[in-house]
């Protein structure tokens, strides 16, 4: 058994659980304060001292699932009647005149929710890409940072930026753009007065230019060189769509890969939303670089976008995290459920050798690296006591054989209970003190008003 040598008489033990994500821990686990103390064998019991236990033998445990790729804000559009049907960029088209109406008020209402479904869903820590700030949304990360310190989710919020709009050959509307000096001051700001370095850090901050098309070379540059003065990483969308590396071919001549080289990104603090549509070669270069590829299984169906070459991307290097992308293309933000359609859509490209594990893995794992996190995902002794439990008493799981398969191929949707940094933020399905009823009416209010 592996143990991490504690003088804690307050531990929890995680008892004897139905099955769980972990070698050599079939006996449960224990934690203390905010870490995994121990990982206990099967028929074994703790050698640490134990002051608490939960009986964990109707429950399937998973390190707590990490989503690398959000748009918290597009809860408000989900379903957006207009937007329906369209492949990327005329469903982004349609939807920046919606979006630019956004106030602060609806944009902690789209938070609260997204961040709540997350948690429901057994994820632990999700990074956030909030790109858009038309007039009066200039404290947007200001905003997430509260509603997620209230909701005890850890995040990895990433300030991100467009500043050129369709008067400069762009694709988003006026209103919805920045001066670039003002984007890399407020960049600095929320840098240093949120960022969190180090084990278990609940709020990071990244620097994230929207993509290829909304920014400009100097704005991708001048990101770069900021976020490696103070220490974080940086994101993008990028080969999403085939539509992009056309743009790119037009505007840059070169490929949106050798685009992001040219502007010093091609480096292993670098994570990108989608990567589907890489040559051979670019997947070998993104390898040897480093750069991590957030795969977003329900966005890139529901856009018709293509398919991420996840096995191809791992087998050169690569860290593939799980992602649920905005929730105006998924439209949801369920990422036990993201699981399964990466399982399903893999599958459609790899064969039935891609499995179970290999899902969970993109959204434990797999998902950590790509966020540059050594202290989550996984159950290891040591790293932080962030878990997700899942029951197995629905019709749906009637039947069952593994409980790891189950989870996925019978299509769990909520977590029983949630644990972070070793405290209990999902207790019998629900979240603790948080009205779902009001929050939804609430805003099911902005989001008609936004919509208007």
């Amino acid at each position: 058994m592996a143990i991490l040598n504690s003088s804690r008489a307050d531990a929890l033990w995680l008892k004897n659980p139905l099955a769980v994500l972990a070698p050599d821990s079939g006996g449960g686990i224990v934690i203390a304060g905010d870490k995994i103390i121990e990982q206990v064998a099967s028929g074994a019991r703790p050698s640490q001292p134990y002051a608490r236990v939960f009986d964990a033998s109707e429950h399937v445990v998973l390190p707590g699932l990490i989503n690398t790729h959000h748009h918290f804000y597009q809860t408000l559009t989900r379903a957006f009647p207009p937007a329906l049907n369209q492949p990327l960029f005329p469903w982004l088209q349609q939807l920046y005149p919606v979006w630019a109406g956004l106030t602060p008020p609806m944009f902690e209402l789209a938070n609260r929710v997204a961040m709540a479904e997350l948690l429901l869903s057994g994820c632990t820590l999700a990074a956030d890409h909030h790109y858009l700030y038309p007039p009066g949304m200039e404290e947007a990360v200001d905003i997430q940072v509260e509603a997620a310190q209230a909701l005890g989710l850890r995040v990895l919020l990433t300030r991100g930026s467009m500043s050129l709009s369709t008067d400069d050959g762009g694709l988003p509307p006026p209103r919805v753009v920045q001066d670039e000096e003002v984007i890399l001051a407020d960049c600095e700001r929320v840098i240093g007065r949120y960022h969190q370095a180090g084990e278990g850090a609940r709020v990071q901050i990244a620097l994230a230019p929207c993509s290829p098309f909304s920014v400009s070379r100097e704005l991708m540059q001048g990101s770069a060189d900021l976020a490696r003065r103070h220490g974080v990483r940086l994101h993008t969308h990028l080969a999403e769509t085939e539509g992009e590396t056309d743009y790119c071919l037009r505007a840059f001549g070169a490929r949106p890969l050798d685009y992001l080289e040219s502007v010093g990104w091609l480096r292993d603090d670098v994570w990108l939303a989608h990567g589907i549509h890489f040559s051979d070669d670019e997947v070998r270069r993104l390898g040897q670089a480093g750069v991590g590829v957030a795969h977003c299984p329900g966005s890139n169906m529901l856009l018709a976008s293509g398919i991420c070459p996840v096995r191809d991307l791992e087998q050169a290097g690569v860290a593939v995290g799980l992602a649920v992308d905005g929730s105006a293309s998924n439209d949801a933000s369920n990422l036990i459920q993201e699981a399964r359609l990466a399982l399903l859509v893999q599958r459609l490209r790899y064969g039935a050798s891609v499995s179970h594990l290999d899902a969970l893995r993109w959204a434990t794992q797999g998902a950590a690296r790509c966020l540059g996190r050594d202290d989550v995902g996984s159950i290891t002794v040591g790293r932080q006591a962030d878990l997700a439990l899942f029951r197995l008493d629905e019709l749906r799981f009637s039947g069952h054989g593994d409980p790891l398969a189950a989870l996925l191929l019978c299509g769990a949707q909520r977590a029983d209970r949630v644990m972070v940094a070793g405290e209990w933020r999902v207790i019998d399905g629900a979240i603790p003190d948080l009205d779902c009823v009001a929050l939804r009416h609430r805003h099911q209010s902005a989001a008609r008003t936004l919509q208007a």
